[in-house]
């Protein structure tokens, strides 16, 4: 990206009181666009992600993603002064992001209705696991609760199993998501429409249930409970993993009548191409068995390589699931920058994710992976007008 083209966030200042994943990853992505993100962190270890994971260094490889491009400033929020000194950040600044348990930022006097007051076009977007109304408001939340209240752990895995987990963090992401799509339309109203800053509030059980596709429509209408279905797409048929004779896994989405045919006819099995009954998906769904048993065996007979060769040439959707081994060597990521080099503080090069989504005329850049703990703090302070004498002071006292 060339350094003369502005980045679409410039100039929007962001105060991230978060910590793991939903906070800073909705932080994140406002940074990778250009906004000017200021970190709190406690001076004692701060954000637990930075020991997350795989560590180099005492440092987990996770942090320098998920807090690239922010600016880290220690500060103690159980303490009057660096109380005081959030509000002075917050009183200039266009949003403020938080995943604290409710009730918390209230009792540091940190609340809506204190920060609102000295920025009435303040955005503040609140994360959390239930709320920040209703009767469950209070309790814990982390993602993993989130997915299950929010429906997606009940229908994930096989059916004669328990459910099971996605291989990911997928509640909070979902929800940090959710953040910064609603902290952009309430800028926009903010800035177009004249209108007054507001609370963002986002629940992860909430955004996790926005994702839940027909369930409860289903569920109203015919009292119909979605079940866990293994691999295959439930009701559309056929859409599914499949084992090749070389032990590679392949997904095959054939599900669209068209496609459906062309399928058949390019496994030689004309006669299911050519039967009307299977022309539409319910007539499909009705003989699911059928139709997966001919495509799994198919498939087993076959190395990967031409069972992708076939599906290819007869225009199916299909692929090769990647683990992160194929995904680093794929040249399909790297013609796109999806996998950039970078480099850290001491000189070793460390991979990391491009950014999404692909802006043509402004896109998103990393200028640098996460920074060590209070890195800025003296830059920020200054810019608030602290000398280095009272600098020192705060933190001695334990502010900072």
């Amino acid at each position: 990206m060339s350094e003369a083209r502005s980045l679409p966030l410039q100039g929007v200042k962001v105060i991230e009181l978060g910590t793991l994943i939903a906070g800073p990853f909705c932080a994140r992505v406002l940074a990778e666009f250009g906004a000017e993100v200021i970190k709190i962190e406690s001076p004692d270890g701060g954000d637990p992600l930075r020991k997350w994971r795989k560590l180099h260094q005492g440092t987990s490889l996770w942090w320098y993603a998920q807090a690239r491009n922010k600016k880290s400033v220690t500060l103690n929020l159980k303490h009057p002064e660096a109380q005081e000194i959030v509000r002075r950040l917050a009183a200039d600044a266009d949003i403020v992001i938080e995943n604290f348990r409710p009730g918390a930022l209230e009792k540091w006097g940190l609340g809506w209705d204190v920060l609102s007051k000295l920025n009435p076009r303040l955005i503040m977007v609140r994360l959390s696991g239930f709320g920040q109304t209703g009767p469950y408001r209070d309790r814990p939340g982390f993602g993993a609760i989130g997915e299950s209240m929010g429906g997606m752990r009940y229908v994930t895995g096989y059916p004669d199993r328990p459910p099971v987990r996605v291989g990911v963090s997928i509640g909070d992401s979902i929800a940090a998501l959710h953040g910064v799509i609603g902290a952009l339309m309430a800028m926009h109203h903010r800035n177009v429409n004249g209108g007054r800053g507001q609370v963002i509030d986002v629940a992860l059980y909430e955004a996790v249930f926005n994702m839940m596709e027909s369930v409860l429509p289903e569920y109203d209408m015919y009292g119909f409970v979605r079940e866990r279905s293994g691999a295959s797409l439930p009701g559309i048929v056929p859409s599914n993993t499949y084992v090749t004779r070389d032990r590679k896994f392949v997904v095959i989405g054939a599900n669209a009548d068209s496609i459906f045919k062309r399928m058949m006819n390019a496994i030689g099995r004309a006669d299911l191409a050519n039967d009307p009954a299977l022309a539409h998906n319910d007539g499909r769904v009705a003989r699911t068995e059928e139709i997966e048993r001919v495509i799994s065996d198919w498939v087993a007979a076959n190395d990967l390589e031409r069972v992708l060769a076939v599906l290819e040439k007869a225009d199916v959707p299909s692929g090769k699931i990647y683990d992160i081994a194929d995904i680093a060597q794929d040249p399909h990521y790297a013609a796109r920058e999806m996998i950039l080099d970078h480099r850290l503080k001491g000189g070793e090069s460390l991979k990391l994710p491009g950014i999404v989504p692909r802006l043509s005329e402004t896109p998103g850049a990393t200028k640098w992976v996460g920074p060590a703990l209070g890195e800025h703090t003296a830059e920020v302070l200054a810019a608030l007008g602290y000398s280095g004498e009272q600098q020192r002071g705060l933190k001695e006292r334990g502010v900072t």
